[in-house]
């Protein structure tokens, strides 16, 4: 067995070392180096004082191996295969719920609509004490997710705890297929909203459906949004048929680029599109790639849609699943993508380093400018950069600690057990009497946390005991100090707005789960507003 783990090595090794070397030195290199870590391995495993696991050994000498390619070269060994699974199809066989982690403890934080947790009756807070007799004492959400993971059809037993009570409770796995259209909906009355969450399988049949179920439910409909933020790309093919919603078939969507000919392709659209008219916008973020800046770049390039929020992440490579032995799976960087105008939004260097091996940013020098389809100037090399820019919104430090503490999710639960229905998602608001409610319940909890002024006169102490000075600013820093604690106690007055609507969503997710956060956001989302404003324009 160990003899095959270091061929599956060498296997890799050739894969990785391909074209690293000179042409007339690679056969001689590849096998001197083989020769070289299967005798490192054999004198390992023969002298080293304790025992050890091939297996464990192995897949860490491959991991560190592709890590020094980039971060989306990987191997997945037999037993990550749901994880796999879950990450190009968004299925996987489980329960369908997200789990948290509290301290040792791990916790029920969202079921899944119409998935074996909720119509078994799991609520959000309900803390999971054992599955399947294992005890989940000090385990990891991962360790608990990977135990209540398992084929469709068979059965887990979760022991649960809620208000103090344990209770058991049997659920029948199923395949879970997470949705990546979570919502579609109407905005301000007349604009379309789509919210896509992953690029998986058939994402863009539903984005499609959604589409034309909009346009139908309402012909007067003035514009679209497609809301891309958070969205971490998928399958590429799903990219390059959403964009054909909105453009001609026969368009060039992206082409791809990279050593081997046969990866070298270029996607074309091929349907006969729904709507090639209708004002589209695309909201996106920081945390857009991929297959969303496809979709984004590619309706920016060809001046289809106007891109509104912040600048994307800037993933323009291209990844392949290659099918490995004893079952396992590696996903390898095969390519770089390039949308219509020419350019690739690659923000990242992985094949030059600086001295701390970290991998480098595309410098502003190396940046080139490009055209759209009517002239308008584009650049490569750092994302997709939106045409109207929204600021982003950053928490407040009293925010930051009601979600570290859990202070809005334990309120959500407390409220959801004592209120059996609220009113529609599109309608339900956090009144001044339940903001009154919450915050006498933080005051039961005795809310405290830090802020970076408190935390900076800290250090202005030390410092200046330090350097002698702090007898001639004390009185100075205790005036400063004083001044802040009263100024922190009016932070749940100043920050209301803010904290209101974490406490909505919140409450919203236990009564319509993901659909309910979502749809009740939208009429106070800046970059949702800003883009309504420009589509009415």
């Amino acid at each position: 067995m160990k003899q095959k783990i270091v061929l599956v090595v060498a296997a890799l090794f050739c894969c990785v070392s391909h074209g690293v070397v000179g042409q007339e030195d690679r056969g001689f290199e590849i096998a001197k180096n083989l020769e070289i870590f299967s005798n490192v391995y054999k004198q390992m495993n023969a002298n080293y004082v304790d025992d050890v696991d091939p297996g464990k050994t192995i897949k860490v000498a491959i991991d560190a191996m592709l890590a020094s390619l980039d971060p989306y070269t990987n191997y997945f060994p037999e037993s990550q295969m749901e994880d796999v699974k879950l990450q190009l199809l968004g299925e996987y066989g489980g329960i369908g719920s997200l789990i948290v982690q509290r301290g040792d403890s791990v916790y029920v934080s969202e079921p899944y609509r119409d998935l074996p947790a909720a119509e078994a009756g799991l609520m959000a807070g309900d803390r999971i004490v054992a599955v399947d007799g294992q005890s989940t004492a000090g385990k990891t959400t991962a360790d608990v997710s990977a135990a209540m993971r398992g084929q469709a059809g068979t059965q887990v037993t979760l022991r649960l705890e809620r208000d103090g009570k344990q209770f058991d409770c049997t659920l029948t796995r199923r395949a879970i297929k997470l949705p990546n259209v979570p919502y579609f909906g109407y905005v301000n009355g007349d604009y379309g909203y789509i919210k896509l969450d992953e690029f998986t399988t058939d994402a863009a049949k539903h984005v499609r459906d959604a589409f034309v179920k909009l346009k139908e439910g309402r012909p007067s409909m003035r514009g679209c949004i497609l809301d891309l933020r958070g969205n971490g790309g998928g399958l590429m093919n799903e990219a390059v048929d959403i964009v054909n919603i909105w453009v001609p078939r026969g368009t060039l969507v992206v082409e791809t680029k990279g050593k081997v000919a046969s990866k070298n392709l270029k996607s074309f659209t091929t349907q006969q599109p729904v709507d090639t008219e209708m004002p589209l916008a695309v909201l996106i973020d920081g945390a857009s790639a991929s297959a969303s800046e496809i979709v984004s770049g590619s309706l920016q390039d060809l001046d289809r849609a106007i891109i509104v929020g912040q600048r994307s992440y800037g993933k323009g490579l291209v990844q392949n699943i290659l099918p490995m032995p004893y079952n396992s799976q590696m996903k390898v960087t095969v390519s770089k993508y390039y949308i219509p105008s020419g350019r690739c939004i690659q923000a990242i260097d992985y094949s030059h380093r600086d001295e701390q091996g970290r991998a480098l940013k595309v410098p502003d020098s190396l940046k080139t400018a490009y055209k759209t389809k009517s002239g308008r100037t584009v650049y490569d090399g750092f994302g997709i950069e939106p045409d109207v820019e929204v600021d982003p919104e950053y928490m407040s430090n009293i925010a930051v600690a009601l979600v570290q503490k859990f202070l809005v999710f334990d309120y959500a639960t407390q409220y959801r057990r004592e209120h059996k229905t609220i009113a529609p998602a599109s309608e339900f608001e956090v009144t001044d009497a339940m903001y009154e409610d919450f915050c006498k319940y933080l005051h039961e909890k005795n809310l405290s946390y830090n802020t970076v002024t408190e935390r900076v006169i800290k250090e202005l102490r030390e410092v200046a005991k330090q350097e002698k000075y702090d007898s001639a600013i004390s009185v100075q820093m205790d005036e400063m100090e004083k001044a802040l604690a009263k100024e922190k106690e009016d932070d749940l007055k100043k920050h209301k707005a803010e904290i209101a609507d974490m406490l909505k969503a919140e409450i919203l997710t236990r009564y319509y789960y993901d659909q309910g956060r979502i749809e009740g956001a939208l009429k106070t989302d800046p970059v949702v507003n800003k883009a309504i404003a420009e589509l009415g324009r």
